[in-house]
């Protein structure tokens, strides 16, 4: 009897507390970010590049969208989107599952998204994931963003971006892109800052394509704003 008193408690409690997560004290929340809003000074034309995340929930369980555009002469020339459920594994991160949809290079492709968000020591905002495509195709991404206090207001973002990709065309190995960056920003308000910056990426084609020389590195500056709402 003590240890089927025992069982119930647990599952009382457990219940006890999807409720309290579900209820007054925890209410249904959104917001929405735009971490970068930004011209860049690319050698061959000056993109508008947009990266822009939002959840709606509670603090167990969310809905989250991440959206990266870049329009080139007023057109949509890159999108990738993911939708993902998010469930806290305790309060500094959260297990994420989902789709996304990315329409470079053709054709149109899908992807089963399996990742995990949240805060690494030091305040390092991490964000990694594996996706996994028809045919066999997986990657694998990673991002990784400090805020540094400078002052009261001048902030300074350096970033880290990475992926990798294997590719399952006959001839073709993997890809991968890295991306440096370094914002310097100024908090009008907390909830937005006009900014500067310098990123640099390089882009590492297939291994057949290393070999000929084909692999891409340039330095951009940029210029743009961060809100949230």
């Amino acid at each position: 009897m003590t240890k089927i008193a025992m069982l119930s408690g647990l599952v009382l409690f457990w219940m006890g507390a999807g409720v309290l997560a579900m209820g007054e004290a925890d209410p249904l929340l959104s917001k929405v970010v735009i971490d970068q809003l930004e011209i860049r000074d690319a050698a061959h034309h000056r993109p508008l590049v947009l990266e822009a995340q939002g959840w709606t929930g509670y603090d167990l369980h969310k809905l989250r969208w991440k959206a990266d555009l870049e329009w080139v002469e007023e057109e949509l020339e890159e999108a990738v989107v993911q939708v993902l459920y998010s469930r806290a594994a305790d309060p500094y991160w959260d297990w994420q599952i989902g789709w996304q949809y990315q329409n470079r290079p053709r054709p149109e492709r899908h992807a089963l998204v399996l990742g995990v968000r949240g805060l690494a020591p030091y305040w390092l905002e991490t964000d990694a994931a594996l996706l996994f495509g028809k045919q066999g195709q997986l990657s694998a991404q990673l991002k990784l963003e400090h805020e540094v206090m400078l002052t009261q207001r001048w902030v300074l973002i350096p970033e880290l971006a990475a992926q990798w990709q294997r590719r399952v065309a006959p001839g073709q190995g993997s890809g991968s892109d890295l991306s440096l960056g370094m914002r310097l920003a100024y908090e009008i308000r907390r909830e937005f800052a006009p900014y500067v910056g310098l990123i640099w990426q390089r882009r590492f084609a297939g291994r057949a394509e290393v070999v000929a020389g084909e692999a891409v590195s340039e330095t951009q500056w940029v210029a743009g704003m961060k809100f949230w709402f």
